[in-house]
């Protein structure tokens, strides 16, 4: 028997989450019913229990970065996606918008990516949730193979996809250097180096740096050496081709852009940071360096097949930046554990 009703996590306010209970409507042709069966908690998430995304809007039925089990299907639902498969959770989007026309997905003008798409009540697209109807254009299909938590990096492994196609990476000649070592520097970290290029990690947290060693990556520790001194060293004078600002902070805006090389080098950035970090940059820098400055936000529906499909044939392995899987019942310790500095993906279990 299908259920009727589902659980979901809200965040009611900076601090204060808790499980609810909602109706489930009813299955419209081009729908699914998806057993969610985790979902990983985004630093978009866990910045609003803190309290530095409350432009976001309360109360917020949270997470994006989740997976499931189809249980039941629409009529008009292509026999591409069949009862039984795990699917990975898109944001909705409308198909016909001119970002939509474009593929991307994520900057849809008709469906704002965290308004009330789902509910008059609730902002949010309900990951946090036990199940959930979802467009059946709003999935994508991954491998049985992959854990539930795992599954839920599409969605993040996506939005590094985005970035990494605008640097037009030279495999074998670029160095790439990742500012901030956490989960979406790491991901960066893994993408750069499938792509072909020498990859440099920069952390000073010291789990992080346990992390990366851990990993096999090339490693700054920024704790016991400067950084971009260590980077002019390691590539004989020249600077790195690249740098991925994957922690947001002034100082490491300010560190990127002098890591760069001096003719042609590019800088990534990648994160927001809450309050907006500084960009102090010489204009007749960018000029006579020909540098390039690049911002990257969302995902297009390429970049979620993609993703979804080199997680399903384990190029990338995220098994490594899963800190804990917790039941959502214990939904505000996964908050704390989240926001925890030094942490990497807190995943709820949504059926523990």
């Amino acid at each position: 028997m299908l259920p009727d009703s589902f659980r979901f996590g809200v965040l009611l306010e900076a601090g204060k989450a808790e499980v609810r209970e909602g109706r489930l409507p009813d299955l419209k042709d081009d729908e699914l019913l998806i057993k969610q069966e985790a979902c990983n908690i985004c630093t978009t998430d866990y910045q609003q229990w803190q309290g530095k995304r409350e432009h976001q809007g309360y109360p917020m039925a949270g997470g994006h970065e989740c997976s499931g089990i189809i249980v039941a299907k629409g009529e008009k639902v292509s026999s591409s996606l069949e009862v039984g498969e795990r699917v990975s959770v898109l944001y909705d989007y409308c198909g016909d918008c001119e970002k939509c026309k474009k593929g991307d997905i994520t900057s849809c003008k008709s469906i704002k990516q965290f308004g009330k798409n789902y509910s008059d009540q609730y902002f949010g697209i309900f990951g946090f949730a036990n199940y959930f109807i979802r467009k059946s254009k709003s999935v994508v299909k991954v491998s049985d193979d992959l854990s539930a938590s795992e599954a839920g990096f599409v969605e993040p492994l996506s939005s590094v996809l985005k970035g990494i196609r605008k640097l037009r990476i030279n495999s074998g000649l670029d160095t790439v250097v990742v500012i901030g070592g956490g989960t979406m520097g790491l991901l960066n970290a893994a993408v750069a180096q499938a792509m072909g290029a020498r990859v440099i990690v920069s952390e000073r947290n010291p789990k992080k740096v346990e992390k990366i060693k851990q990993m096999d990556l090339e490693l700054i520790d920024a704790g016991e050496t400067d950084p971009v001194e260590e980077v002019r060293k390691r590539t004989n004078g020249s600077g790195a081709d690249i740098v991925i600002v994957a922690v947001g902070t002034s100082s490491a805006n300010e560190q990127a852009l002098n890591m760069i090389k001096d003719d042609e080098g590019k800088v990534l950035l990648f994160a927001a940071g809450y309050p907006a970090p500084d960009l102090n940059v010489d204009s007749n820098e960018i000029h006579y360096k020909q540098c390039e400055l690049i911002g990257t936000y969302g995902s297009s529906l390429e970049d979620f097949n993609n993703a979804a499909k080199m997680l399903s044939e384990r190029r990338i392995d995220v098994s490594p930046l899963i800190e804990e899987e917790i039941p959502l019942s214990r939904i505000q310790e996964a908050y704390e554990k989240a926001s925890t500095r030094g942490n990497y993906r807190i995943s709820f279990l949504l059926h523990a």
